[in-house]
């Protein structure tokens, strides 16, 4: 059986196991870009920050996502434009970009592997960018949540926090 992404990065030279608690950054925009992420608990939030100051959500990454690939594209060391927030308690495994690149060097079925997490990347920033551009405001937030639920399970309101215990309700409601 192929080893998963997982196992793989699990043996790379200079792997590590993080923990992160909600609300800590993992990377800012300029950090250098040299380790990989692979999201194995909790969410990450990926934004942008430009220059006026305002920070827009790129993504909001569930487990076993892949994330910090930036170096792997260039080649290089390069700096990077995304800053990594834990949107709750976050467990994830790093891997020096080095250590990625040998590895897909040495074995193609680790680039296809990888390969594989950055197309489900790509599917879950299409569907950011499909609720987002909706026309009004009430049919973006539902769409946002019902996005939340597929992704990240039920949402209920607690405080702060919300949840939808039924989102074909909520779907039709607005539909």
């Amino acid at each position: 059986m192929a080893p998963t992404l997982l196992e793989v990065m699990r043996v790379l030279a200079g792997s590590n196991q993080e923990s992160i608690e909600r609300g800590k950054t993992i990377f800012f925009p300029g950090d250098p870009a040299e380790k990989v992420y692979l999201l194995r608990r909790g969410a990450v939030r990926l934004s942008r920050v430009y220059e006026s100051g305002e920070e827009i959500t790129v993504a909001l990454l569930r487990e076993n996502s892949l994330f910090g690939v930036l170096s792997l594209l260039t080649g290089q060391r390069s700096d990077r434009f995304y800053h990594a927030v834990a949107f709750t308690r976050v467990e994830m495994l790093t891997a020096p970009a080095t250590s990625v690149r040998r590895a897909i060097e040495q074995d193609a079925s680790v680039g296809l592997l990888l390969l594989q997490g950055l197309s489900s990347r790509i599917l879950q920033t299409e569907t950011m960018i499909e609720t987002l551009t909706h026309r009004d405001m009430s049919s973006r937030l539902v769409s946002f949540l019902l996005v939340l639920c597929r992704d990240f399970g039920l949402v209920q309101i607690d405080r702060k926090k919300i949840t939808v215990f039924d989102p074909i309700a909520l779907a039709k409601r607005f539909s």
